[in-house]
């Protein structure tokens, strides 16, 4: 069996590591390269680095930011956040990133998943996937709806289908951020999880939630998924990577 995986993400607006509730009142948590340094010193498996301002301001991802947390990281670092073509993409590849996190771009054109999987392989694109849940509808038959620009603006797009979609186009992962249970540390949406997981043949990182050691346990006890991104837990200094990593273990 393919061993979990325990990912930390860093989202950050002017350089500074952020964290909110439901994609709202962000406040100011650390220095982004400081606390991946510490968290890969640590021993989390992988870390994440959202520029998550840089899509609604119209810009670029923060490439020096890149080059920073990944001259100070020794596990894969994956990037988000402004990747606006596959230019930008190569650009974060060459600043030190492992891999490429893609939301909204790849919902406005899907076409940018299967030429990124094509130059840099299918490991190298994880889809990002921001959804919450609307209710059953013809349109949306899971009932998870998917939204783009940091939650902002609804797709009428089913959350699954979108998944499946995806991976045939080359995706190698999705991570899957449930809306309603970001940052409110009461737990992962275990059923949309599982449903989102046993729906695909790529691995799924569960996202949005994780407030407790109970909550890490849930998720690899009660779902398929195959990593637990995890912010807050570490973050406000709750926890720690190995009372996390104990657990899982």
């Amino acid at each position: 069996m393919q061993s979990k995986k325990l990912i930390v993400c860093l989202d950050v607006i002017d350089k500074r590591v952020t964290k909110g509730v439901q994609f709202k009142g962000n406040i100011d948590v650390g220095d982004p390269v400081e606390m991946a340094s510490r968290y890969s010193d640590e021993g989390v498996d992988e870390l994440v680095v959202y520029d998550i301002m840089a899509s609604a301001e119209g810009r670029a991802i923060d490439l020096d930011l890149v080059k920073s947390v990944a001259a100070v990281t020794r596990v894969p670092l994956t990037v988000g956040g402004g990747l606006r073509d596959l230019k930008d993409i190569e650009d974060a590849m060459e600043a030190g990133a492992q891999k490429v996190s893609i939301n909204s771009l790849a919902v406005l054109d899907p076409s940018v998943i299967a030429d990124a999987s094509e130059k840099f392989g299918k490991n190298a694109v994880m889809l990002a996937i921001d959804a919450k849940f609307v209710g059953v509808s013809e349109q949306i038959p899971s009932g998870y709806e998917v939204f783009i620009q940091g939650a902002r603006r609804a797709m009428g797009l089913d959350a699954i289908q979108w998944a499946q979609e995806a991976q045939r186009l080359g995706a190698g992962e999705v991570c899957l951020n449930s809306i309603d249970a970001d940052g409110t540390k009461e737990g992962y949406d275990l059923v949309f999880t599982d449903l989102m997981a046993k729906s695909l043949e790529i691995p799924v990182i569960a996202s949005g939630g994780a407030g407790t050691l109970e909550h890490i346990q849930e998720l690899f006890e009660g779902t398929a998924a195959q990593a637990a991104l995890v912010a807050s837990m570490l973050h406000f200094n709750e926890f720690t990577v190995s009372q996390i990593k104990k657990v899982m273990h």
